[in-house]
């Protein structure tokens, strides 16, 4: 008799797992079945069989989400990648196929994918010494010159990326964000921070407005991950053993990738990036990657502005309603701040 673990916290809804498995003899009888949590773009569930563990992944139909994460087509060619990417050495958990050679199992019109569950931890750059960072980089540059390869048969669409953002808009998006922090009832000292990060942002917008990116041109498009951070990455130990959730595979300038992955392993909790980490782990995906410096920089001005102009935490907070992200705006809005006074500086530790 298998059983679902469940806890007092709002979960996914049990997935049709007897059903799902009946499609994978090899992978046993269930036993049970735990939600991991509530994804942004999927969900996610550990199930026990009587043949070991794994990760059932139910892909959510592309018109609940802001992008086509949920398209059989799309999903078939991210296990297709993970699959090649396998099989050339890069640190993925690729899905296991059922008894028709398929990696998508489609029940009552949703679609599910089995993959073989991996033991690991997260590890945020705090964690990585100069020699993992450096490995890390080296990792992220495999990834690119491995999609490179493998997504031959898919070539790139035509770009779709058109300016950067426009400070204009973002001086109404601070408008309303400030109207919406100060009318808070009651306010806390997230509201608090809340204002005084957006007022802050503001004057820096002011005046930075004149160094707004020009349309990227001739930057180095390829295949990426899409979403490289210390959650989508397992390690045993040292080693990283499994780059997870590709649902955000797809074409952007390569090293923008690079220096948004950094940004986020190597933040420290004031907002500084530990840049003798970032160096080492720069110099490292540029050998991997072939990338020259002169592209690092470029993306380097482009992520800074991104990070000048965003405020994604503050629109889930007063806009959907949502405080998951609310415990990482502290060193988020801090970094856009110090980045700036730092700007020479970090583009050095990018591309020296």
């Amino acid at each position: 008799m298998w059983r679902v673990l469940r806890s007092s916290v709002t979960l996914p809804p049990v997935p049709p797992v007897v059903e799902v498995l009946r499609r994978y003899p090899d992978a046993g009888e269930p036993l049970a079945c735990e939600p991991i949590g509530k994804g942004l773009l999927n969900h996610g569930y550990r199930v026990s069989t009587t043949r070991g563990s794994y990760f059932l992944k139910h892909h959510l139909d592309k018109h609940h989400l802001d992008d086509a994460s949920g398209d059989h087509a799309t999903i078939v060619r991210q296990h297709r990648a993970t699959q090649q990417l396998h099989s050339l050495g890069v640190p993925v958990a690729p899905p296991l196929s059922d008894t028709e050679g398929d990696t998508v199992t489609v029940i009552d019109g949703q679609r599910y994918a089995l993959h073989r569950w991996v033991d690991g931890l997260h590890r945020d750059g705090a964690q990585l010494t100069t020699a993992q960072s450096r490995r890390l980089g080296a990792l992220l540059g495999a990834v690119h010159t491995g999609l490179e390869q493998v997504m031959e048969a898919d070539p790139p669409p035509p770009p779709v990326r058109g300016q950067s953002p426009d400070p204009a808009d973002t001086f109404t998006l601070i408008d309303e964000l400030l109207t919406a922090a100060r009318h808070m009832g009651p306010r806390d000292a997230f509201d608090e921070l809340a204002v005084h990060r957006l007022v802050e942002r503001r004057a820096l917008l002011e005046q930075h407005a004149h160094r707004r990116p020009p349309m990227p041109e001739g930057s180095a498009r390829g295949w990426v991950h899409g979403d490289f951070h210390p959650l989508n990455l397992l390690y045993r130990g040292a080693d990283p053993v499994a780059i997870v959730d590709w649902d955000r595979l797809g074409v952007q300038p390569r090293a923008e990738e690079a220096v948004r992955a950094a940004a986020i392993f190597f933040v420290r909790p004031d907002g500084e990036l530990a840049l003798e980490k970032v160096r080492a782990y720069a110099r490292a995906y540029r050998r991997s990657a072939g990338a020259g410096a002169a592209e690092l920089a470029a993306a380097v001005h482009r992520v800074w502005w991104e990070r000048l102009n965003d405020f994604w935490i503050l629109r889930w907070r007063y806009r959907l309603h949502d405080r998951r992200a609310d415990p990482q705006f502290p060193a988020v809005s801090a970094l856009a701040v110090w980045w700036t006074r730092e700007y020479e500086a970090v583009g050095e530790a990018f591309t020296g």
